[in-house]
């Protein structure tokens, strides 16, 4: 078993151990060494990664047999080899400093709300606490940081010992324990204890700022989701920045841009309604110029026209427009050279063609798929170029189904 160097003094980054146990874990190079001060993953918290003789630890896992800390390696050490550790100190303090907000916000949660801390997750970029209450309004959650970050201002001691069965009784924890032995509890002096084996800070003060910055309801629970210390401070350094820059750029004060941004949104919706009411006026008078070039067939009219530059949107507008006409047979194309290709066919009400139909045997001539309903049918193909043989194609159907009385 591998003697944990972390219990007695988490700040330990560096080390001498040596190998007991050379390995391979799922194809991967790995070490048991006879102690350690690596963490390994556990209890919510990821596992340290660092150096040993300078090949480095990737991952860090407890064994479940004997407890032994298994390092994973990029490269095998040989069994009996001395070994120098270091822990990736930057890692281990940020890690730290969220496993300990942790304990300092739950119990927060606890003594405002009384709501209760079910379940904890410290990823790489932030840590989140399940709990047990629902909903959590943006008000509550504000008093609970600021009670949070008042521990932190006042500096309390953070206390970490392995107590035993008889000792037990006697500790307030915040959270029953679920097994029976010796524990190891970590204390927030006067605020807080809980059974606990992740590395934690010395005092209060080092966990630095602590930042609730989203919370969202599961249920009948609350998830939410925190940084600490310069995580906390990267977070806001981040949003200064864009708040800053945003406020420099529409040349406001900072506190200004909330009725900047309303004020530009109204501007943007009505700019949208009327670039709707020109562009449906521009379609109807484009509409009326292309009843003007209709051909008659008998008692009918048929519209044919390719629109190279024109989006499959703005033909189906079009084709709308103009099959509200009598008698009226609509054959539309959009696309062109390196281009797909869009097509509408459309039709009165009052005329028998079936376009879906039409439309089929149209995009099989020209490589491409397509059909619909008798009166309103649309198609596409990879090929462009090939619109204004479609429309030669359909145009020719027409006339003649037209001549035949349909």
């Amino acid at each position: 078993m591998t003697v944990r160097l972390y219990y007695d003094d988490p700040y330990q980054a560096r080390f001498s151990a040596h190998v007991v146990e050379s390995l391979y874990l799922d194809g991967r190079p790995a070490a048991v060494l006879d102690r350690s001060a690596f963490y390994p993953t556990g209890g919510g918290q990821p596992h340290d990664t660092g150096w040993l003789n300078g090949i480095a630890v990737v991952d860090v896992v407890a064994r479940d047999d004997d407890g032994a800390l298994v390092h994973i390696l990029e490269a095998p050490l040989a069994d009996g080899q001395a070994v120098e550790g270091e822990v990736d100190w930057a890692r281990r303090f940020d890690l730290m400093q969220q496993h300990t907000g942790q304990h300092i916000l739950s119990a927060a949660f606890v003594r405002h709300l009384g709501a209760n801390t079910v379940a904890f997750h410290l990823a790489e970029d932030y840590t989140s606490i399940d709990l047990d209450r629902a909903p959590l309004s943006a008000e509550e959650l504000s008093v609970v940081e600021a009670l949070a970050n008042t521990v932190v201002l006042e500096d309390r001691p953070v206390v970490s010992r392995w107590v035993s069965d008889a000792e037990v009784p006697a500790l307030s924890l915040r959270k029953p324990l679920a097994h029976e032995g010796p524990v190891r509890t970590v204390e927030v002096v006067g605020w807080d204890c809980s059974a606990c084996g992740g590395t934690h800070v010395r005092a209060t003060g080092e966990v630095g700022p602590i930042k609730i910055i989203r919370s969202e309801r599961r249920g009948a629970e609350t998830r939410v989701e925190f940084l600490c210390g310069e995580r906390a401070l990267a977070d806001y350094r981040a949003k200064h920045d864009l708040v800053t820059n945003l406020a420099r750029e529409f040349s406001v004060g900072y506190w200004e841009l909330p009725e900047t941004v309303h004020r530009l949104a109204d501007e943007l919706k009505a700019t949208r309604r009327e670039v709707q009411r020109l562009r449906n006026a521009l379609l109807d008078a484009e509409a009326d110029a292309l009843m003007h070039e209709a051909v008659p067939m008998g008692e009918a009219q048929v519209v044919r026209c390719y629109l190279p530059g024109r989006s499959p949107d703005d033909i189906k507008h079009l084709a709308q427009r103009l099959a509200s006409r009598p008698r009226t047979v609509v054959l539309l194309a959009a696309g062109g050279e390196g281009q797909k290709g869009s097509l509408v066919f459309v039709r009165s009400t009052d005329l028998g063609l079936h376009l879906g139909n039409l439309m089929r045997q149209v995009c099989q001539a020209v490589g491409g798929q397509g059909g619909g309903r008798p009166e309103w049918a649309q198609g596409g193909t990879p090929h462009g170029e090939r619109m204004g043989e479609a429309l030669a194609i359909a145009f020719q159907a027409v006339a003649e189904e037209l001549r035949r009385g349909g």
